[in-house]
């Protein structure tokens, strides 16, 4: 068995230095699913701009399959 020789105060330096990575990490998250759906949502926007529709069908398809990609990029990235 090891013995752990550190003080508490370099436990604690530690433990703030672990949450500062989780929370950068995880902020980082949000704003790559942000935008990714918002890339998505520009790009189908443009498309039914083109295609000069009434109903933005495309708009709303490319959201949902962005908001899916984010999804699945944060699954992938958390493991």
């Amino acid at each position: 068995m090891e013995m752990d020789n550190k003080s508490p105060e370099e436990k604690e330096q530690k433990d703030l230095e672990n949450s500062a990575v989780n929370y950068i990490k995880y902020t980082g998250v949000a704003f790559q699913m942000i935008g990714i759906i918002c890339l998505f949502a520009f790009i189908g926007y443009k498309a039914d701009q083109h295609f000069q529709h009434t109903t933005q069908w495309i708009t709303a398809l490319s959201c949902l399959f962005g908001v899916c990609l984010s999804i699945y990029q944060v699954i992938r990235q958390l493991k």
